[in-house]
């Protein structure tokens, strides 16, 4: 075959697959630019923003890095950092308790598909009202006269009621979980049911008990919903200052609530520094968590 030839068919190979390319390219277009203008454009800007001078009555455009300072050397605002891992940590831990065996008896249990949509459908059910009204429903269960209160003392198993329930970090906790299970109990749910089911009737043939087949067989593969779930979770639970403010009386305070406090006192420059950190923080840990399961590969 002579050169001539050869290069030829390397021209007509090589043509189509320039042609692929740039079309892949056009077809990511929308998706880097709507990223670029809505996620990386405000990112920086809050990065920009919180080097801003803050003054009492303005905020001009002189670099500093005094509000920086101001966060990591006040006490307040490094226990309210602190406030918000711990409640995350609590809060995603008992999601996970909650929303992994009633997945768990969802995914694998019910066998009937028109069963299994139900009973998702009614973990979904609550958010068919709005968020408020759902954080501020847990005040009259919480409440020293509430239900919860009331039904311990008439089965006699409290003779005063309970105080800590409402107005504490028990309270936002308890808030949170019920708020957010659904966000762990979903991705679960789903992996479970890509279980193949001879796999585990296999694992029954040759002797393995439940315990056995759940560490070696459904956890496993049940990881990346596990991991799904929490991202979202964590997510929402690191940026929340509504459940927090409307279940402890203002007396937990997040870094969400900062943010929230800050903008509304016109202190533009400081909300920006408790934003970058937040940001971060939830950037570690979603990276983190991205590094326990390979999602590409699994889902």
């Amino acid at each position: 075959m002579s050169i001539s030839a050869t290069t030829a068919e390397t021209e007509t190979t090589v043509e189509p697959v320039k042609k692929a390319s740039s079309k892949r390219l056009w077809l990511l277009a929308p998706g880097v630019i709507w990223m670029l203008l809505f996620l990386v454009t405000p990112i920086l800007m809050m990065i920009y923003v919180s080097f801003w001078t803050q003054t009492t009555f303005k905020i001009t455009p002189d670099l500093t890095i005094k509000s920086w300072v101001t966060f990591f050397t006040t006490d307040t605002y490094l226990s309210a950092l602190w406030t918000t891992v711990r409640i995350w940590l609590i809060v995603l831990a008992s999601t996970l308790v909650v929303g992994y065996p009633a997945a768990l008896y969802v995914g694998l249990f019910v066998k009937n598909k028109t069963i299994q949509t139900a009973l998702l459908v009614l973990c979904v059910i609550p958010f068919w009202t709005s968020f408020l009204i759902r954080v501020l429903a847990w005040r009259p269960m919480l409440g020293k006269e509430g239900a919860i209160n009331l039904i311990l003392q008439g089965l006699g198993i409290i003779n005063q009621p309970i105080e800590v329930l409402l107005f504490s970090e028990l309270s936002v906790i308890i808030g949170m979980t019920q708020i957010y299970c659904v966000f762990m109990v979903g991705p679960i749910a789903f992996m479970m049911g890509r279980i193949d089911q001879s796999v585990i009737e296999a694992a029954q043939d040759l002797g393995a008990g439940f315990w056995r087949i759940f560490r070696t067989i459904i956890l496993p593969l049940t990881m990346p919903g596990v991991v799904v779930g929490a991202i979202f979770v964590s997510v929402m639970v690191l940026g929340e200052f509504a459940t927090a403010a409307a279940l402890s009386g203002r007396k937990v305070n997040l870094l969400g609530n900062i943010i929230v406090t800050q903008v509304g006192s016109l202190k533009w420059a400081f909300a920006a520094v408790v934003g970058v950190v937040l940001t971060v923080l939830m950037g570690v840990v979603v990276a983190a968590l991205l590094r326990v399961v390979d999602l590409r590969k699994e889902l």
